[in-house]
């Protein structure tokens, strides 16, 4: 029989040289694996999606195709959060979820719950390397040493050996870029696990900066976010030529008008700022700049002076609401966003009666409400009295309902009015698919608009009459 088998092979040889070459070519491409895979999930603020789209580019650059998370995969990456408990319960809900339909498949946990616990991470079945903040952007030289079945791999370090600011900025869309200045935050508030996880305060550099912006502009993005821990605490250090010692700083009131000066660009949106770091000179700028958009998301998290006290927090109610009426004045147009945290422990129905007074005053747009969650580590737990879990969530739920109210209004304020709307290419349904018969946008002062699908209307800014 083998000899039958040697006289086929040498007639392929040398009869039909082109089918021995189809062979070859086949066996080969058997023997040679194929682009691993890698898919994505992100967790938590802007400033986590664009650091994974740069994760992404990242591995993409080192041969890994991307895929959908929903998809199989070689790789699945989940970038954390850590802010609720609620982050931390989905990271775990998601390895179950590729456990079950991808078990061969390596997993990779990274972010800010990556850098906090990272051994509580390395318990749960299925996750094969934990990347704290040292290594997120070490990834790519991890996944070559990393082998399914192997022991989890834990590459972490302490925060405060962290000084150096990784540059990143999101691509998947190119309607709106999600761009990271700033990273880690000094300020040491109670309730708040972010310094432990992502350092201290520290910048890009306004060159830089800048630079990535003007990329951005070339790919067709049309609206840049700009992202941070604690943006208004932008700094960038320079050293001063005669005097090397010295330092000249520049902050983030210089990054912006560096910025309002690229060509090519038709929007800028500043994501976050402390009340505190918000200057009247930012305010003033942002009122007469063409880019940046008249829109502000500020904060507060407790409308009662004696809460932010515990919170350790860095103003009061007061210097909140002069920053609220200042930009009203000079722009009555201009959407207003608030954070605010209910259930902090000692907030009694005193304290947030106060606080639902002093929102339902105040001329903003819309709250992002959080349900206080206990944080190991954090000066929180050692106050009292603790909040029951139901009060927590009644409180949720007026505050939200109070948010639709706002929104509301404000939007009916700007009926009939003519805004420019920047357009994406589809809407999303309630299930959060896209519907292909939609899209929506949103106007310079947040507005969101849905209208009939129009391709033409796709990444573009249009006059839209609300």
């Amino acid at each position: 029989m083998f000899a039958s088998y040697h006289c086929t092979f040498l007639l392929i040889v040398t009869s039909r040289p082109w089918l021995f070459q189809q062979v070859l070519l086949c066996y080969l491409c058997k023997l040679m694996p194929s682009n691993k895979t890698v898919a994505f999930h992100t967790l938590g603020c802007k400033l986590n999606y664009s650091e994974t789209s740069t994760l992404s580019r990242m591995l993409a650059t080192e041969g890994f195709e991307k895929r959908e998370f929903t998809d199989h995969a070689d790789v699945y990456v989940i970038n954390t959060c850590s802010v609720t408990d609620n982050a931390d319960k989905e990271c775990r809900q998601l390895v179950r979820r590729i456990q079950r339909k991808s078990p061969e498949s390596l997993v990779v946990i990274t972010g800010c719950y990556a850098q906090l616990k990272p051994t509580e991470i390395a318990q749960i079945p299925g996750v094969d390397l934990v990347l704290g903040a040292a290594e997120k952007f070490n990834i790519a030289a991890h996944l070559k040493e990393l082998s399914k079945g192997d022991a989890t791999k834990i590459c972490s370090c302490d925060i405060e050996e962290i000084t150096g600011f990784n540059a990143s900025f999101s691509v998947n869309d190119r309607t709106r870029s999600f761009l990271k200045v700033q990273d880690g935050c000094d300020y040491n508030c109670s309730f708040c696990t972010i310094p432990m996880a992502r350092g201290k305060s520290r910048s890009d550099s306004i060159e830089n900066a800048v630079n990535n912006a003007k990329q951005l502009a070339a790919n067709g993005v049309k609206e840049i976010v700009l992202t941070g821990v604690n943006l208004g605490d932008f700094k960038e250090l320079q050293e001063i030529e005669d005097k090397e010692t010295e330092k000249q700083g520049k902050n983030f009131f210089d990054l912006i008008q560096a910025l309002d000066q690229i060509s090519g660009l038709e929007r800028f949106r500043i994501s976050s700022i402390e009340p505190n770091l918000l200057t009247k000179d930012i305010i003033e700028f942002v009122a007469k700049s063409k880019r940046f958009m008249p829109h502000f998301h500020i904060p507060l998290q407790s409308g009662s002076n004696r809460i932010l006290g515990l919170m350790r927090r860095r103003y009061l109610r007061e210097l909140y609401a002069d920053r609220v009426n200042l930009i009203k004045a000079l722009m009555p147009h201009c959407a207003i966003g608030v954070d605010v945290i209910v259930g902090f422990p000692g907030e009694g129905e005193k304290e947030f009666q106060e606080t639902f007074n002093f929102l339902h005053g105040l001329d903003v747009s819309y709250l992002h409400v959080f349900t206080y969650s206990e944080r190991d580590n954090t000066k929180a737990l050692e106050l009292k009295p603790v909040v029951p879990i139901n009060t927590r969530h009644e409180r949720n739920k007026i505050l939200r309902n109070l948010s639709y109210m706002k929104m509301q209004t404000f939007t009916q304020l700007h009926a009939g009015q003519t805004r420019k709307v920047l357009f994406e290419a589809h809407s999303k349904n309630e299930l959060g698919n896209e519907d292909m018969n939609m899209m929506e946008g949103y106007t310079d002062n947040y507005i969101r608009v849905h209208i009939p699908y129009r391709e033409e209307w796709a990444n573009r800014v249009i006059d839209w009459k609300l």
